[in-house]
């Protein structure tokens, strides 16, 4: 019985961290054409106008300038 329990606490656990850890991907447009899928929303540092975007595809962290977006939109997962 106490077995049961604590399986069935790991499993809500694990549950709970999977939905809390999802974010909507968003795919960024740039002025060259370039489109960029990104895994979580784009941060935005005001003091320097860049954006810091971590590229699913890639799995790594890019910055652009944010002048160089032209359009931004929410993907559905």
């Amino acid at each position: 019985m106490r077995n049961k329990l604590l399986m069935t606490s790991i499993f809500a656990a694990a549950a709970l961290f999977t939905v809390a850890g999802c974010s909507s991907n968003q795919a960024v447009k740039t002025t060259d054409g370039k489109t960029i899928v990104t895994d979580g929303k784009p941060k935005v540092d005001d003091d320097t106008g860049m954006m810091s975007i971590e590229n699913a595809e890639t799995g790594q962290t890019e910055q652009i300038n944010r002048d160089q977006v032209k359009s931004m939109g929410e993907l559905k997962n």
